[in-house]
């Protein structure tokens, strides 16, 4: 390896280092407020100390989904949880408010869900709404006198998980022109020339 190769890795692998280290950051400090917002709003709304760590958790999963390399990926990001985690709202608290927890009842709601995404042509959805459905309904069963009301509470950790991921975002896009997650900054001599060339 020549002298200006080794030059020229160098230079690619600092600003990989740096955005790696930004990114982070970034994602240990959203998933942080996440966790501390949700548990803390949580606190003052139920006494069980499960469902308030469940919540944390769940917030901190909907940060992190939604948090992605651009704004606009990070909207359909949070667009796409907050649709598939409203149908499963909707479907599991409307079973849970008439019937209790049973396999059988978990495994209709995911058809249920399944099949009304692909109806409205939303199957990238299907995956988390399924998945949101499993998780509510098990937690159900495992608290089954207050069965009803984890479809709400899991609605409220993932708004609450999405405002902190879409925010975590836009912050850091402000506070820095980044470069899209896996791409390398685009070399100085190149920007150079690009700049020059604007200016004729």
């Amino acid at each position: 390896m020549t002298a200006n190769t080794a030059d020229r890795a160098e230079r690619t692998r600092q600003p990989r280092i740096g955005r790696a280290a930004v990114t982070g950051t970034e994602l240990a400090l959203a998933a942080l407020v996440s966790y501390g917002l949700t548990t803390r709003i949580l606190t003052s709304a139920v006494s069980s100390r499960d469902d308030q760590l469940l919540g944390g958790m769940w917030s901190v999963v909907a940060t992190l989904f939604v948090y992605r390399e651009s704004k606009e990926l990070t909207i359909r990001a949070a667009l796409s949880r907050t649709v598939a985690t409203s149908l499963s709202f909707v479907l599991c608290l409307g079973y849970l408010l008439i019937f209790p927890f049973t396999p059988w009842g978990m495994a209709a709601l995911i058809g249920m869900g399944a099949f009304i995404l692909l109806m409205i042509d939303r199957s990238e959805d299907i995956v988390t709404n399924v998945i949101t459905t499993a998780v509510v309904m098990v937690v159900a069963a495992i608290s089954p006198q207050h069965a009803w009301t984890q479809p709400i509470l899991r609605l409220v950790d993932t708004l609450i998980g999405v405002a902190v991921g879409i925010a975590a975002v836009l912050i850091g896009m402000r506070r820095s022109n980044r470069y899209p997650l896996g791409k390398s900054a685009p070399h100085p001599q190149k920007i150079s020339v690009e700049t020059t060339k604007e200016t004729l």
